[in-house]
């Protein structure tokens, strides 16, 4: 039951009731809904900067979950890549130099991906610069991984290629000359023989009587055979695969034939003194990837002895004049 309440007038110097009429009531309830409409606007917009609600706790909960995760994913990376490391090293320095295989520069082992931006989709998420930088730290090391396998697949191939790669290799001394003395001129700067210059000389010159026989110093496929007037005269060109070729100078005549296949101390050819050349001599080089390099690193060691490898060199050494 409600309460009657008084108001004291005073001109009549008594208490008068109080009637509760619509106005009352009107102004009652737009209070009400005024508090309303006040907490609910608060618990609204305030409400959630304030406290956390169940979904946000757990979004938040998940979220920590997900950097403690980044953070084990970038430590067990960096494992990644020093074992990556380790082995490319490997590869470098062991495998590919024993088998003579051209070196895989860090360019293209350690390359990124150029181009179109690969991680702009990532960079509106929470903690984007951590999520990116490991989005591209994994993108390198699929990628060296991807380079190592097939680097792999290459040293593989060559392992089973070995024994053709050691019989192709050139080896020996391209004619008979085991007491040395047909060495005549080695590789670097000597004195030509007709302009009186000092001028490199790309390979080694043995002299020996015309007709003497001149071996092909590796299995290989005789690549070209030229007869000039002038410079290396009757040549002789074997492409032995594995990168390397020979090739034979100032001959008197051939004894094969182009796209023959040769073997390792074959006679191919004899010695002459055809093209720009002063005496009867064998003008002999060594090319390695398209690159000239000198043919005293190229014999077998057990083919002489310590001193008559020593020997050798010395001889091909001096600055003497050459025959070509």
């Amino acid at each position: 039951m409600s309460k009657v309440k008084y108001r004291y007038n005073p001109e009549t110097l008594s208490y008068d009731k109080i009637e509760k009429g619509y106005k009352y009531y009107s102004a009652r309830v737009s209070i009400y809904l005024m508090s309303l409409f006040l907490l609910g606007f608060v618990l609204y917009f305030i409400y959630p900067y304030v406290f956390e609600s169940p979904k946000e706790k757990r979004l938040t909960r998940e979220n920590q979950q997900l950097l403690s995760q980044y953070d084990i994913m970038n430590k067990k990376l960096d494992q990644l890549e020093l074992v990556l490391d380790d082995i490319e090293l490997r590869d470098e320095n062991i495998y590919r130099t024993i088998f003579q295989a051209d070196s895989i520069p860090n360019s293209i082992r350690r390359a990124g991906f150029g181009g179109v931006n690969r991680y702009t989709h990532l960079e509106d998420m929470d903690n984007s610069e951590l999520v990116m930088e490991t989005a591209k730290r994994l993108d390198v090391v699929m990628k060296q991984l991807y380079v190592q396998s097939t680097s792999f697949d290459e040293v593989i191939e060559l392992a089973k290629r070995k024994d053709e790669m050691l019989r192709s290799v050139p080896a020996i001394m391209p004619i008979s000359n085991s007491d040395l003395r047909r060495t005549a001129s080695g590789w670097g700067y000597r004195i030509h023989p007709i302009h009186k210059i000092r001028k490199f000389h790309y390979g080694m010159d043995f002299t020996a009587p015309t007709g003497t026989e001149i071996y092909s110093t590796g299995d290989g496929v005789v690549s070209k055979i030229t007869n000039e007037v002038r410079g290396y005269g009757k040549r002789i060109e074997v492409d032995h695969g594995f990168g390397y070729k020979t090739l034979y100078a100032h001959l008197n005549a051939f004894n094969v034939k182009k796209g023959q296949k040769v073997k390792r101390g074959e006679v191919i050819g004899f010695v002459g003194n055809t093209g720009t050349s002063t005496a009867p001599h064998l003008h002999y080089e060594v090319i390695e990837k398209n690159r000239k390099v000198n043919p005293q690193h190229y014999y077998f060691k057990e083919d002489f002895t310590a001193e008559q490898y020593d020997r050798m060199i010395q001889i091909s050494s001096n600055s003497n004049q050459t025959f070509d």
